[in-house]
Parts: C-alpha cells; sequence; structure tokens
C-alpha cells in the first residue's frame, strides 16, 4: 500500500490555433504515443492572442499502465527536473521543447517543431478515496506521497537524475 505508483501520464501539445498547426501537432501525438489524441478547447476569449472561447487551440493524449512506463522511459532522459518540477502532492511536470527527441521522429520543415507539456499523476494504492462518489474520504496526510518519495520513485524506477534547486 506504501509503493508509489504511476496512475496516469498525459501529453499536451498547445498551438494556439486552429487548423494545419492541430492537425500536425495531433499526428505528431498519435505516432509518439500510438493513442488516437482529442482536442483541447479554450475556455475563455483571448483577444490579444486572437483566441475564442470554444476554439480548439490544442491536443491531448492520456496514457496509462504500460503505455504510460514506456512512454517515460522514452522522455525522462530528454527532460531537465529539478525540484521545482514536483508539486505538493508528489506529482511531476515536465516540457521537451522539441517533439523530435522521439526516435522515430524526424524534422520535416513543412510540418516545423513542436515542444510537449508532460504531467505524471503519482499516487499510492487507496488514493480512490477521496474521489468516489460514496462514501468518499480524505486521504491521512501519512498516506499522502511527498515530494522526496516521488523524487525517489522516478530517480530509481527510471534512472534519471533530479536536480536540486540550489
Amino acid at each position: 500500500m506504501r509503493n508509489p505508483r504511476i496512475e496516469k501520464v498525459v501529453v499536451h501539445v498547445g498551438v494556439g490555433e486552429a487548423g494545419k498547426k492541430l492537425q500536425n501537432a495531433e499526428e505528431i501525438l498519435n505516432q509518439i504515443t500510438g493513442q488516437n489524441s482529442i482536442q483541447t478547447i479554450s475556455k475563455s476569449t483571448i483577444a490579444d492572442f486572437g483566441i475564442r472561447k470554444g476554439e480548439p487551440i490544442g491536443a491531448k493524449v492520456t496514457l496509462r499502465n504500460t503505455s504510460a512506463i514506456e512512454f517515460l522511459q522514452l522522455a525522462l532522459p530528454h527532460a531537465s527536473l529539478n525540484k521545482g518540477s514536483f508539486d505538493n502532492e508528489g506529482n511531476l511536470s515536465f516540457g521537451l521543447s522539441e517533439h523530435i527527441v522521439f526516435p522515430d521522429q524526424d524534422y520535416n520543415p513543412s510540418i516545423g517543431l513542436y515542444g510537449l507539456d508532460v504531467t505524471v499523476v503519482l499516487n499510492r494504492a487507496g488514493s480512490r478515496l477521496k474521489r468516489r462518489r460514496r462514501r468518499s474520504k480524505p486521504i491521512p496526510t501519512s498516506h499522502r506521497l511527498t515530494i522526496e518519495e516521488s523524487i525517489e520513485f522516478i530517480e530509481s524506477t527510471f534512472n534519471v537524475e533530479v536536480q536540486s534547486d540550489e
């Protein structure tokens, strides 16, 4: 019950506009993850960026189980992780500036380069208590994942080094 685990990995590409750029981003996500992506929709209008409410502005894929672990084995060696990459719940977020760091991706001038945002949700067994519909309960402080435990799990599982913020 005390061992950390990966609940899900969310891979997101934000392009800021619909059209050909968004289609390219969806194709890249499909190739990298092996799953179909879905479009993300803007929640508000931002006139300075030319974004209207309800307009598709990005794409994302949610990975679970073995596909999440396989993706992280490819992505984490290219990420620069530090203690600030972890939140208070022990979740990890990082970005990759170019999609061509993955082995099956080559640079294509007609497509360009796309950056990826990756969020890794870590938890322990029993964390569903706070989200379930019937008789939900808070997770005790002693059972919550800390930043240090998450760092230790990521370093030992994926053989990467997390830099300190100093």
